[in-house]
């Protein structure tokens, strides 16, 4: 009875699952797709595994700043993708759930080796402790081809809550074929891509397009509220060129009319961009029947603008947008700012 269990993949098989895979000999006829799917990315051992290659990496989340600093090292004994022997190797990161184009991120291409030494800092801004208690980080390695057709090598996973606030660790592990998602990918769902796919259509419409970093003041004095849009990061590209040029449209509603109606200048390709101020005047009693709607907008010329993504805050939000807004309410003339996740939700007019 060791033996078997001997060979079961850590953190990928459980033991619910063990007598049902080793009750089925191997030289039998294959299952139906799901089932031979789910056999397929679950009955590989270790020593499967470690063809794949290995992984060496460091994760350290800064409290303070909201960053989520990922080193990607080095990659050791990588399986051979190319008809030399070799790979083209390259280490992309993704955020689930919720991943997108926007949170995406990849380090360089080192040439032809199964042993990359990458040595390179990729870094999430506007990591907020509740993304840390739900979100996990995906990092897959796979083979740059000329002709566009990247291949999968392996993947690894880290859940992020497992971390400890403001300390560096760093993980040496096995990569492995594609994780199995919360649902088995049925047939015809592949590898790589298609995995993160299929946990984005269990997201339903929550897609992320990137984050916006809000500064919320309530000038007692004037009866103002004071909103800065300090910046964004992350933004979803809508250009071709692989850019956007992002405005920010702000709304104080309902019944402020036109005047609650700003937007911040555009700024021309950059993902990234920073600094804006609004005011509003409006009595503090008034603000807690108030919703901010906040939208982030690609500029086109002579179209129609891309919506990119929206959040809004007030008090019938939920989780990070909810809890600034009752904190503004709370610190009268205190400047609270806090990072928001921009959601494809569009809940402003596209051209007013």
């Amino acid at each position: 009875m060791s033996r078997p269990e001997a060979r079961a993949p850590p953190a990928i098989q459980t033991d619910a699952r063990l007598p049902a895979a080793n009750s089925v000999p191997a030289s039998r006829q294959p299952p139906p797709p799901t089932a031979e799917d789910e056999e397929d990315a679950n009955s590989y051992d270790s020593d499967d595994a470690t063809t794949l290659g290995m992984l060496e990496f460091s994760l350290l989340y800064e409290e303070e700043k909201n960053e989520l600093r990922c080193n990607i090292i080095k990659a050791k004994g990588l399986k051979p993708m190319d008809s030399n022997g070799l790979a083209d190797p390259y280490v992309k990161l993704h955020l689930l759930p919720g991943a997108s184009k926007s949170n995406k991120l990849r380090t360089k291409t080192i040439r032809t080796t199964l042993n990359p030494v990458w040595n390179e800092t990729l870094v999430y801004h506007g990591i907020t402790n509740e993304d840390m208690q739900k979100k996990t980080l995906r990092l897959s390695v796979s083979d740059e081809d000329k002709f566009g057709h990247n291949e999968f090598i392996g993947e690894t996973r880290v859940v992020l809550k497992k971390l400890k606030l403001n300390q560096k660790k760093t993980f040496n592990v096995c990569l492995e074929r594609a994780i199995p998602v919360r649902r088995t990918a049925g047939a015809g769902a592949s590898r790589g891509m298609a995995l993160y796919e299929e946990e984005l259509k269990d997201d339903g419409e929550a897609e992320e397009r990137g984050r916006i970093l809000i500064s919320l003041t309530y000038n007692s004095q004037q009866s103002r509220l004071i909103v800065g849009v300090v910046r964004c990061a992350h933004l979803a590209a809508m250009d071709s060129n692989g850019y956007s040029d992002p405005f920010v449209k702000i709304y104080l509603k309902p019944d402020m009319g036109k005047k609650a109606k700003n937007k911040t200048q555009i700024k021309k390709k950059t993902l990234n961009p920073d600094e804006h101020l609004d005011t509003y005047e409006v009595k503090h009693a008034e603000l807690a029947k108030k919703t901010l709607d906040v939208s982030v907008w690609d500029y086109d010329m002579g179209k129609s603008n891309d919506f990119i993504g929206g959040c809004q805050l007030g008090i019938t939000a939920k989780g990070e947008c909810l809890k600034h807004w009752y904190e503004c309410l709370k610190n009268k003339d205190k400047k609270i700012e806090r990072w928001h996740v921009l959601l494809n939700q569009n809940n402003i007019e596209a051209d007013d």
